[in-house]
């Protein structure tokens, strides 16, 4: 119904920038929505690092805020985000996420998300 194909990864050098993609496709017609990129890094819990609304309501948590920025381009049907000021830290696999629920701003909780891609690589070195 549903496919989310990541792309973009890599790796870059401490204080570099990145930016990945996701690109979606549906069968179905979605008429709300919240997408957002997760991240995992090996040991350690998975964490939202921006959320977008179908209104364009954008949310970051205070560890990536003013760094990464995300966006939706409509007519490419690509989510974006846009990584700046990179840190080791940083390092994850990174997923694009969708929900088709209805929220003023989207949440951080993996589990509101039914659809998942399958992750591309971020690997930040100092």
């Amino acid at each position: 119904q549903v496919q989310l194909v990541e792309s973009g990864g890599g790796s870059v050098q401490d204080g570099g920038s990145l930016r990945v993609s996701c690109l979606v496709s549906a069968s179905i017609l979605i008429t709300n929505w919240c997408m957002g990129w997760f991240r995992q890094a090996p040991g350690k819990e998975r964490e939202g690092v921006g959320t977008v609304t179908a209104s364009g309501v954008a949310s970051y948590p205070d560890s990536v805020k003013g760094r990464f920025s995300i966006s939706y381009d409509r007519a490419g049907k690509t989510l974006y985000l846009q990584m700046n000021s990179l840190k080791p830290e940083d390092t994850a696999m990174y997923y694009c996420v969708l929900s088709t629920s209805l929220y003023a701003s989207c949440p951080f909780d993996e589990h509101e998300y039914n659809y998942w891609g399958q992750g591309t690589q971020v690997t930040v070195s100092s």
